[in-house]
């Protein structure tokens, strides 16, 4: 097979298409995949960084006798318990506390709750259980106290959901894929009427070429429909698309480790608050909303998300205290009839056009590996290609192959050192031995110089905020010290890369927009 001639091309480097090249990697087959912009830039990298089954969906399940909800429960529950145990080092438990303030609803929800447990059998992460108001008071001190009558506490999973998209790539790469971020694709070549390859631009060195396969799948999660256009420009839409935002405040609010899941607030939300990072994450919004590459943060999702921590807290947030926000879109597959977003199972569809251009819709993190496994085998049917087993249920990531999580790095500081182990697992050494002397980024954070240029030989970094944001998330988590670290990253990654003056200045410019208006 010629260089630039794959059995499959992937474009979306997100979760759903690095998780499809892994699959399709491991399986054997010649991979590439493509991504216009930097990986995990969209959707992939603004999720509320839960693994769960869905507790949502589950009500809705018992309530409706919907047997495709209760059946996307127990999908995302059996997929926790794999991704949990195969990035270890990126995914948790975490324990979640429903407070509640109606003496019928707490009943109501550890039912609820123990039913969760149920579903999830041998995979379960704990059972639930009743927690007396005056632990409320203890381990959530801030809590709004008048009328609280306990909590329920269950368990889901946490994870970091930039670097596992990282994690994924890099495992794809092992397997021999090829993963190429900045590469935008302009076209489509066919032979017959069917798809027969692509024209790919990159966008660091502006140069274009062509890739050979038959197999391409579309995997751009919200750019979806845009891809499918491209194609065929009369194709029916398949996404509807909601945006949701989260804000990101001092630990202080969440002194704990567990978080807090609010069931229903006033217009039938849930909303989570988070430990994540050292910081208390809050989140989510859910609006009908229109495509966007870096969708900005509405003061209105703002607004909406204090007001309802006022209305479960004894305290008053300024927004000047708020760390970060982003906002993300959630590709969710179009329903036949209208109906609100929030209504909408995030199922996934797996489909072609007439020129054999396969698409996958929807879907979320937690399931991606299943959403991937599916889609590699609709293409071995469709394509006739040979029946080769998926490999991925079992397969340890990089990172999570040989962890110790107890491992200690002479001449290094223990903070800097369970910083490395979080973030890379058991390639928290090999970062380390990037550079002769460790400096930190900045006093505050444990975030050396020695993760940038590891991040520039071993995961795609190409500009400042590939690194910035999603590859340490910590302008997801404090907009001001990503800001203040953007010279240090921009000198290392000069160096490292032989840029020129001007090409400083235009990475730093294009930086500072994109940190001062929307991450």
């Amino acid at each position: 097979m010629k260089n630039n001639e794959y059995d499959i091309v992937i474009i979306g480097g997100g979760a759903t298409g690095s998780g499809i090249a892994i699959d399709a990697a491991s399986r054997g087959f010649k991979t590439l995949i493509v991504e216009k912009n930097d990986f995990a830039e969209g959707t992939s990298s603004r999720s509320t960084k839960l693994v769960h089954g869905g507790v949502r969906y589950l009500e809705a399940a018992v309530k409706g006798l919907d047997i495709d909800q209760f059946n996307l429960v127990k999908e995302g529950l059996k997929e926790r318990s794999r991704l949990l145990k195969n990035a270890s080092h990126l995914c948790s438990r975490l324990t979640l506390v429903t407070p509640i303030y109606k003496w019928w609803e707490l009943p109501y929800m550890f039912v609820g709750l123990s039913l969760y447990d149920f579903v999830s059998g041998k995979r379960g992460l704990g059972r639930s259980s009743i927690v007396s108001k005056n632990t409320m008071f203890k381990n959530f001190p801030s809590i709004k106290k008048q009328g609280l009558v306990g909590g329920v506490k269950y368990y889901d999973g946490t994870f970091n959901d930039a670097r596992l998209n990282i994690s994924l790539l890099q495992t794809a790469k092992k397997y021999g894929a090829e993963c190429k971020n900045y590469n935008e694709v302009s076209g489509f070549i066919y032979n017959n009427g069917e798809i027969s390859g692509l024209k790919v631009t990159d966008r660091i060195t502006n140069t274009e070429q062509t890739i050979k396969s038959r197999i391409i799948v579309n995997a751009t999660g919200a750019f979806s429909d845009q891809v499918r256009f491209l194609d065929d420009k009369d194709a029916k839409k398949m996404l509807d698309l909601s945006s949701g935002i989260h804000i990101v405040l001092d630990k202080k609010y969440l002194p704990t480790n567990e978080g807090l899941m609010i069931p229903k607030t006033e217009d039938g939300r849930v909303l989570f608050i988070l430990p994540w990072m050292g910081k208390c994450l809050v989140g989510t919004t859910d609006e009908s909303t229109t495509l966007s590459e870096h969708p900005e943060v509405d003061e209105k999702d703002v607004e909406y998300i204090l007001k309802h921590l006022e209305i479960y807290f004894d305290l008053k947030i300024d927004k000047k205290e708020i760390l970060s926000s982003w906002c993300g879109i959630r590709p969710l597959v179009a329903p036949d009839k209208d109906a609100s977003t929030s209504s909408i199972v995030r199922d996934h569809v797996i489909s072609s056009s007439n020129s054999g251009l396969v698409s996958i819709i929807g879907g979320k993190w937690t399931t991606y590996r299943k959403m991937a496994e599916e889609t590699v085998d609709y293409v071995i049917n469709k394509f006739d290609l040979p029946n080769k087993t998926c490999q991925t249920k079992k397969l340890k990531l990089v990172g999570s192959e040989n962890l110790d999580k107890n491992l200690t790095i002479d001449n290094l500081n223990e903070d800097i050192t369970s910083h490395l182990i979080k973030m890379y697992g058991d390639n928290a050494l090999a970062v380390y031995n990037s550079v002769p002397e460790v400096e930190k980024l900045h006093e505050n954070y444990s975030y050396i110089n020695a993760e940038v240029i590891y991040a520039i030989k071993e995961e795609f970094v190409q500009k400042p905020l590939d690194f910035i944001v999603r590859r340490t998330s910590l302008a997801l988590i404090d907009i001001k010290i990503a800001k203040e670290i953007l010279e240090k990253v921009l000198s290392i990654m000069q160096k490292e890369l032989n840029w020129d003056e001007n090409t400083v200045l235009q990475e730093r410019e294009a930086a500072i927009v994109i940190l001062n208006k929307a991450i």
